[in-house]
């Protein structure tokens, strides 16, 4: 079983950063592949980024690429998103997410994650 909590969010201006952090409990957060994703208010939950288990797999959707950053540290058992240049449409709940396998690569799909954090709001003022 994973336990994942997520830690980071907030209100930031136009322009700003943010850098949400998700640790996980578990023996097994290094071999596995996290990703990240929003929900805002009114939508669907959409992917935003994945990390392979290893850090050398990433992927983005297009929206932000070039704006934010996933990585992890499997020392410490935590992955981040650091997040720039945040747009006033970047303003979401944003979940980490653990597959359930070990050594994959990640990805978009929703299906692909078996663990799911509780969401840190970030909100973007104009």
């Amino acid at each position: 079983q994973v336990q994942l909590v997520e830690s980071g969010g907030g209100l930031v201006q136009a322009g700003g950063s943010l850098r949400l952090s998700c640790a996980a409990s578990g023996r097994t957060f290094s071999k596995k592949s996290m990703g990240w994703f929003r929900q805002a208010p009114g939508k669907e939950r959409e992917f935003v980024a994945a990390i392979s288990w290893s850090g050398g797999s990433t992927s983005y959707v297009d929206s932000v690429k070039g704006q934010f950053t996933i990585s992890r540290d499997n020392a410490k058992n935590t992955a981040y998103l650091q997040m720039n240049t945040l747009k006033p449409e970047d303003t979401a709940d944003y979940y980490c997410a653990s597959t359930g396998g070990i050594y994959g690569s990640g990805g978009s799909s929703e299906k692909m994650y078996n663990y799911w954090g509780q969401g840190t709001q970030v909100t973007v003022s104009s």
